[in-house]
């Protein structure tokens, strides 16, 4: 869902530091394609080395199909779908999946050595949701393509009377959902109530991205303090492990995402979809794209 072209450089230093580094607030900058795709798109390229794991964040509603069939190569592309979308997220791909996501969904496809991909909401559907590239180790960049589906139903809640919180991937609390397929992460969808705070511990070397999707959040890091209004997020870089404090200082329920992630710490180059240490391999993985040795997806329709 991006077209972003960038060399991005994380060999910075960030993980040596004994100690959280936390962002300012994060805008992002609006994003549409077409009549039918509306997005807050947050980049590295834009961001820098905080956001590392993660490659691009956009935070979308869509209500028709936009960008049909296209590749990806050395990422995962994660899409998270929040409970108050309407109806259905058709993915399809060259692994040959071809289902239907629903309200509260996680798909994860690591592309790796590449893969082509398509999501679009069905008749009247309207799908609000995130969708991520996650960057992957140049060790693995080159892995085969694998996915994961993760169904609301299954996902495991922390809850009391101030949160409620699914454990989309990884583990907080003890409570642990499913495993990546790509590099360890956690991620989070959670609500808290007013005056609430939902508590969350990283552990060392991992990049975490706060989002608030709906509702003003404020995050504590330590000494550090971070107001964030409804569509922005802040990136933390945790070398030696954290303690995150999310709380609701308002009087209505705030909606947020927190992905926590190993970090990589390695330079990269962003063309579009695809992700890669050099530009030597991004044109070989687009000569290999255009002579179809990416896969297709079958039509079942």
């Amino acid at each position: 869902m991006n077209t972003t072209n960038a060399a991005i450089d994380l060999s910075n230093g960030l993980v040596a530091q004994d100690m959280a580094t936390v962002s300012e607030p994060l805008a992002g900058a609006e994003l549409s394609v077409g009549g039918g795709f509306n997005a807050q798109s947050f980049r590295a390229s834009d961001i820098g080395a905080l956001m590392d794991p993660l490659v691009m964040v956009d935070h979308y509603v869509m209500t028709e199909p936009t960008f049909g069939a296209h590749p990806h190569a050395g990422m995962s592309a994660v899409t998270l779908l929040f409970e108050d979308s309407e109806g259905r997220f058709r993915n399809r791909d060259s692994l040959g999946n071809d289902f239907d996501l629903q309200p509260g969904d996680l798909y994860w496809l690591k592309a790796g050595s590449g893969a082509v991909h398509d999501e679009s909401p069905r008749t009247n559907s309207r799908i609000h949701g995130l969708q991520v590239f996650v960057n992957m180790p140049e060790s693995r960049r080159f892995d085969a393509p694998a996915s994961l589906l993760v169904r609301a139903a299954d996902m495991p809640v922390i809850e009391n009377d101030k949160y409620r919180v699914k454990v989309a991937l990884g583990e907080s609390h003890g409570v642990t959902g499913a495993t990546s397929p790509s590099i360890p992460m956690t991620v989070l969808d959670g609500r808290i109530q007013p005056g609430g705070r939902f508590s969350h511990d990283t552990n060392t070397n991992r990049g975490v991205w706060v989002h608030a999707i709906d509702g003003d959040l404020k995050v504590i890091v330590g000494e550090d303090v971070r107001s964030l209004e409804t569509g922005q997020a802040v990136a933390i870089s945790a070398a030696t492990g954290a303690a995150l404090h999310l709380v609701n200082p308002t009087s209505e329920p705030v909606r947020f995402a927190l992905f926590d992630g190993q970090r990589i710490n390695e330079a990269y180059v962003q063309d579009g979809p695809f992700v890669m240490g050099s530009k030597d391999q991004i044109a070989k993985i687009k000569a290999a794209y255009a002579a179809g040795r990416l896969g297709d997806i079958e039509d079942r329709d």
